[in-house]
């Protein structure tokens, strides 16, 4: 096997741009004929792309009963977030491509459309392994284009609040539960900040949309993307008033907006700097080994709504996705279907990798540690969002966070940010 084919890939190969409002169409020059083969020779190891190494090692544990029951090998390469789709678009203008790799809901339709993930469906049809029945409908549905489906949903994600109990207890504040509303958030918040600097209530950058400010929004009756994705919602009055919400977080109870850019807002938790954050289920690995939040951190289920009284949870999941033109397509294919049985996605929750997607599965990953209470994040499943989603979801959401930065920043209010936000939106909406 290429060992060092990721990174060759990424220094050699002339990056194609799928990028635009509208996307690439069917016909463009990624188009499946003009793809990269697999890594691998035919016969050889698989190479499996991901971008998260805290998974890594349940995920090694999967492989190998993959291959200790078809005798076929892979091995995973992590590649950090944005060096892993410059390494994919690379491979779609002539490079070679990982065998199998996550596929994500920003980049999904753009992939789908353009002949570069291999059609799955009527493998999935005649599949003994797989229940398709019990995935989430819309996680399904992510992964499907022109009716044709192009992934086997991974898992399963919900946001939760992490909380410093050592903070919580030295200013006598009682811990965050059910009861809590935003406004509790809000005041609780106000009150852990330290006018010296040393410590605040909290952090989200414009960049925490799922695991921050989105959350709000639907709590508080507002949205993103219009039912029939054809229009923004960040125009709208409640989405309006919940980023209000967050601005008064920014300026009562947040570090500068340049410390929290530079640092990173799970950095910041698990330097003693900040007394809540909302986050991911998928940090949950992290921050098992991190012995700060080990010792001083716990989790509860997200504040709801004093007037709408929702709690609401953003969820998004990942899929595994196979090269159209790998030089193994059986061996492939026969992994992402071992990663979607039952068994795998169990084994995944037990080991801690992430929740699955496979239903009912994911009670056995809330006892994968006994250092934090999971178990909100089981909890947030009863009312849930799926993160909005179009075709050419990684642009207008750039737009977003870069329109929104100007308001974290102080150079405009936050209203503004998002008739902006609602302006950009709707242009790049427009074209697809």
């Amino acid at each position: 096997m290429k060992k060092k084919l990721l990174s060759a890939v990424l220094a050699g190969v002339t990056v194609l741009s799928l990028a635009g409002c509208g996307g690439g169409g069917g016909g463009s020059s990624a188009g499946g004929n003009q793809a990269g083969g697999g890594s691998g020779d035919a016969g050889g190891t698989l190479t499996v792309a991901i971008w998260d190494n805290g998974q890594k090692a349940g995920l090694d544990q999967i492989i190998a009963d993959y291959t200790a029951a078809t005798g076929n090998k892979a091995e995973i390469q992590v590649i950090t977030w944005d060096q892993y789709w410059t390494l994919l678009e690379a491979g779609a203008s002539g490079g070679d491509m990982p065998d199998v790799f996550w596929m994500h809901s920003n980049e999904a339709q753009r992939y789908m459309s353009n002949g570069i993930l291999m059609d799955l469906t009527d493998r999935i049809a005649a599949s003994e392994k797989l229940e398709m029945d019990k995935f989430p409908d819309e996680l399904k549905e992510l992964y499907q284009y022109d009716g044709k489906t192009y992934a086997i949903p991974k898992d399963m994600d919900t946001i939760a609040l992490w909380y410093n109990k050592t903070m919580f207890d030295e200013a006598g504040i009682a811990y965050p539960d059910e009861t809590w509303t935003w406004d509790d958030f809000y005041d609780a918040a106000v009150a852990l900040t330290k006018d010296d600097g040393s410590q605040y209530g909290t952090a989200m950058n414009p960049s925490n949309e799922q695991d921050g400010y989105l959350n709000i929004i639907y709590s508080m009756g507002g949205y993103v993307l219009s039912e029939d994705k054809k229009s923004s919602g960040f125009d709208d009055p409640n989405t309006i008033k919940a980023m209000n919400f967050v601005d008064s977080l920014i300026k009562d109870a947040m570090p500068p907006a340049t410390v929290m850019a530079e640092t990173g807002t799970d950095v910041l938790l698990n330097s003693g700097k900040i007394a809540m954050l909302t986050q991911g289920s998928w940090m949950v690995p992290a921050f098992k080994e991190n012995e700060y939040i080990a010792e001083n951190c716990d989790v509860a289920v997200l504040p709801m709504d004093a007037e709408t009284g929702r709690r609401v949870s953003i969820y998004n999941g990942l899929g595994w996705a196979v090269n159209a033109n790998t030089d193994n397509p059986e061996a492939a294919w026969q992994l992402v279907e071992w990663f979607g049985t039952k068994d795998a996605q169990l084994k995944q929750a037990q080991l801690g990798v992430t929740m699955a997607a496979y239903d009912g599965v994911s009670d056995d990953w809330k006892n994968n540690t006994d250092l934090f209470n999971l178990e909100p994040y089981l909890d947030m499943r009863e009312d849930v969002v799926f993160r909005p989603a179009t075709r050419a979801t990684l642009t207008w959401w750039n737009m977003m966070t870069a329109d929104l930065k100007e308001a974290w920043s102080g150079n405009c209010t936050m209203e503004e940010a998002c008739q902006k936000v609602a302006e950009d939106m709707n242009k790049c909406l427009a074209e697809e």
